[in-house]
């Protein structure tokens, strides 16, 4: 017997057990000030600190790019010229990390043919199950995908066999799911010809009103060079030829001044430039032209099931694919625990668990046929998880920003039970959080602040929940913080009628929602609050939706441009000094040569990271050396645009540099409270809280009674929420009715009026379930929300 004794028999550690923490030295990441902090491995971390604080920098941008970084760098150098370039983050030493995994809160990708279905791999498990089990059998799983067309051919191939050429014909058939009358999309469209020209014109006259189609230009030079219509007579003269021919033609190469070309019809041609795309990516105006010129209608061939009639009927037990697509996730479940079959067992039994898992995650509401671009941020990011919670690794690091958005706090437990899971699984799940509710499952809490933006960017405070509780932090003072109902309400200026509803879930809904006061709709997560609203108010005149989807825009947006305050900034510079509003523009005339007006130039280091630095001909100002001697109130626009919106707004108050309109926005900015933001700040670089605030100021602006709020608190911290109540209030009392869709506990006490949809979620929602004051809800208590509501006010 050996007489060798192990360091763990000695009682000593073993080396590999000291790597218990994940060590951050000298962060320094957008408004991170040279942060030190070590994290507990194998532990549920929470981030917490007011919206802007550095929350996302440290988490996301530091620690979580890193490590995919990292990971990068292990594959070869020609893979790693296919995968996106990243920078290493502004840090001194990062250590103990390991593989990291990001669940974040962009929106799933909203192309038209994506599904729940489809973007979550169930469909096709679902499409292997009918393809053996499905009777009349019709063929392989792309029999029923709804994105595989049928297609079929046949003609001579030329096959060289033992030193001679012999001819065979061959005929080949692939037989796909795709409905040939809506191809896949589930719906059909339909041309307002009156919204496409006006047929009292000519085409030279300016007939066409489609956005972008000017005569000025190349589309002018097209339709008058085709030979196929004369562009002087007015549309109405036209022949039936004529009228095809600028309508329906198909693509015919012609040429024009001497330069080929491809000419196409103008239905053919809006089709693919415009309705290939979804309809929330498009630009607004290219929208308002798509809603106003053109009709979704089911498809009559497929009934918007997107599939061939082969594929609807292949049924198993007399349930075809596009009923078990169509079907809520939760009775989905069932009647696949129903399925007995040894053939595809280990198939079912994978599509069961992940079935399972969409209703743990409390998205069992959902159908497999819906949209993926229609779900919510917080749908999005549940939706995600799904793969993740079965999935057998261990120590992975989880990141997740706000996993309780978009839930009721009838929810969030259930969120909590997962989290707690996947860390004990041996995990390290690190979560950017300001619900206390989730704060409070916590192993470790940082804090980062004090304030938001050049005012945080440090710790504040590391330990736990109650360690933070007593530490005097806003955090800290603000963690149990509970609004009390109010003493009295606003009394209704009128009602807003909503008559039949029927929207996605919603069940035949009529109710009145008051006008002239605070009005919250809530409810259990998938309840059809949306569905109520969005179906049957946002779009009626005179009403302003801010609704939840992201903001785009690259690093050379930044909320100057993004409110449209840059406009009236640049013609205030222009006139003046007596020159062209263009020079005031880093993407136009006024840009740096060398850098284009990014005001870092980036370099390619091929197999390396590309580095970007600092322009050293603008300094990172953006603009060239002869625009920034132009003076507005003795400023130029550079160090206009790096001004806090507080200092602008006094900036563009009065005085020399008096700009109404830009005070206008400014003002409404500050009251959102992004007073601290720098106006040229990239929007790249604003946290979830701040973009969604940055549009909340924007909408504002818009000439509307109503103003529609879908969830304004996600990203807010405990001490911005008072902010926001108190901005409802001075909208309320300043003429408009708001219409909140909210699960924040404090925005329903601080309500005129609920109105309560449930009781669950899918097809157990879509009813009004309470209409009344906040107090008669907590006193009734006859719902989910209201005795949620009354243990949170302590009632």
């Amino acid at each position: 017997m050996s007489t060798a004794t192990t360091s763990a028999e000695q009682g000593q550690a073993h080396a590999a057990d000291s790597h218990d923490l994940i060590r951050v030295r000298g962060a320094r990441e957008n408004n991170l000030r040279d942060i030190t902090i070590d994290i507990p491995k194998r532990r549920l971390s929470v981030f917490t600190g007011v919206s802007g604080s550095g929350k996302s920098s440290l988490v996301f941008d530091t620690i979580a790019a890193e490590s995919q970084r990292m990971i990068n760098e292990t594959y070869s150098a020609f893979v790693q010229g296919f995968m996106p370039t990243l920078a290493r983050p502004e840090v001194d030493v990062l250590e103990g990390l390991t593989t990291a995994i990001i669940v974040d809160q962009e929106r799933m990708g909203a192309n038209p043919r994506s599904t729940v279905g489809t973007a979550t791999d169930v469909n096709a498990m679902l499409r292997i199950v009918f393809s053996r089990l499905g009777q009349p059998q019709i063929g392989s799983s792309q029999a029923f995908s709804f994105n595989v067309a049928s297609i079929s051919g046949a003609g001579a191939v030329t096959i060289e066999r033992g030193g001679t050429t012999v001819k065979e014909r061959r005929s080949f058939t692939v037989t796909g799911g795709m409905c040939p009358r809506c191809e896949g999309m589930g719906s059909v469209t339909d041309m307002d010809l009156t919204q496409l020209y006006d047929e009292a014109k000519s085409l030279n006259e300016g007939a066409l009103t489609i956005p972008g189609y000017s005569m000025e230009g190349w589309y002018g030079r097209i339709y008058s060079g085709t030979g196929f219509f004369d562009a002087d007579k007015p549309i109405r003269d036209f022949t039936k030829r004529e009228l095809q021919d600028l309508l329906y033609r198909e693509p015919t190469k012609i040429k024009v001044d001497g330069i080929n070309i491809t000419y196409e019809g103008l239905i053919p041609k809006i089709q693919k430039s415009m309705l290939s795309k979804d309809r929330e990516s498009m630009q607004p105006h290219i929208r308002a032209f798509v809603d106003r010129a053109v009709t979704f209608t089911t498809c009559p061939e497929c009934d918007g099931t997107r599939l061939s009639e082969a594929a609807r009927s292949s049924k198993i037990d007399g349930v075809s694919i596009a009923d078990a697509c169509a079907m809520q996730i939760s009775d989905l479940a069932v009647w696949v625990r129903g399925l007995t079959e040894p053939s595809v067992a280990p198939l079912l039994a994978a599509l069961e668990e992940t079935l399972g898992s969409f209703v743990e995650i409390g998205l069992g509401y959902l159908s497999l046929d819906r949209p993926s671009g229609t779900l919510s941020g917080g749908e999005s990011q549940r939706t995600k998880m799904i793969r993740h919670l079965g999935s057998s690794l261990t120590d992975i690091t989880y990141v997740f920003d706000e996993p309780t958005i978009g839930l009721h706090p009838h929810d969030i437990q259930r969120m909590n039970d997962l989290l707690l899971r996947l860390r004990d699984k041996g995990n390290t799940v690190l979560v950017v959080e300001h619900k206390p509710e989730m704060i409070a499952i916590a192993d470790h809490v940082v804090d980062l602040g004090p304030g938001a933006g050049t005012a945080g960017g440090t710790v504040c405070f590391e330990g736990s929940v109650d360690g933070l509780r007593r530490s005097g932090t806003l955090t800290g003072r603000h963690l149990d913080d509970r609004a009390a109902l109010k003493a009295t309400v606003r009394g209704r200026r009128g009602e807003l009628e909503i008559r039949g509803a029927t929207s996605h879930n919603v069940q035949d809904v009529d109710v009145d929602i008051p006008l002239g006061v605070l009005c919250v709709i809530t409810g259990v997560a998938g309840s059809g609050k949306s569905s109520l609203i969005h179906g049957s108010v946002s779009r009626r005149e005179g009403v302003v939706a801010v609704d939840q989807t992201a903001i785009k825009g690259s690093r050379r947006s930044n909320p100057a441009t993004y409110t449209g305050m840059l406009e009236p900034i640049r013609k205030a510079f222009a006139k003046a000094n007596g020159v062209k509003p263009a020079l005031f523009s880093a993407n136009s005339e006024g840009a740096c040569p060398t850098c284009n007006g990014a005001g870092v130039i980036f370099t390619d280091l091929a197999m390396m990271a590309g580095v970007a630095t600092t322009c050293e001909v603008c300094g990172g100002k953006r603009f060239m050396a002869e625009v920034l001697e132009y003076k507005l109130g003795g400023k130029d626009i550079s160090e206009v645009l790096a001004m806090p919106v507080t200092e602008a707004a006094e900036f563009f108050r009065a005085g020399e540099g008096k700009v109404p309109a830009a005070h206008a926005i400014l003002s409404r900015l500050s009251d959102v409270g992004l007073g601290y933001l720098s106006l040229g700040q990239p929007l790249t670089t604003l946290s979830g809280g701040e973009r969604q605030r940055l549009k909340l100021a924007t909408h504002m602006g818009e000439k509307g009674g109503i103003l529609v709020l879908d969830e304004p608190t996600a990203g807010l911290h405990l001490a911005d929420v008072e902010n926001l109540l108190g901005l409802l209030d001075r909208l309320v009392d300043a003429g408009k009715s708001v219409l909140v869709i909210e699960h924040h506990q404090a925005v329903m006490a601080h309500a005129d009026w609920i109105i309560d949809i449930g009781p669950g979620a899918g097809h157990d929602g879509g009813k009004v379930v309470f209409e009344g004051t906040p107090a008669d809800i907590v006193a009734a208590r006859s719902t989910l929300t209201g005795r949620h509501l009354a243990e949170y006010v302590g009632a």
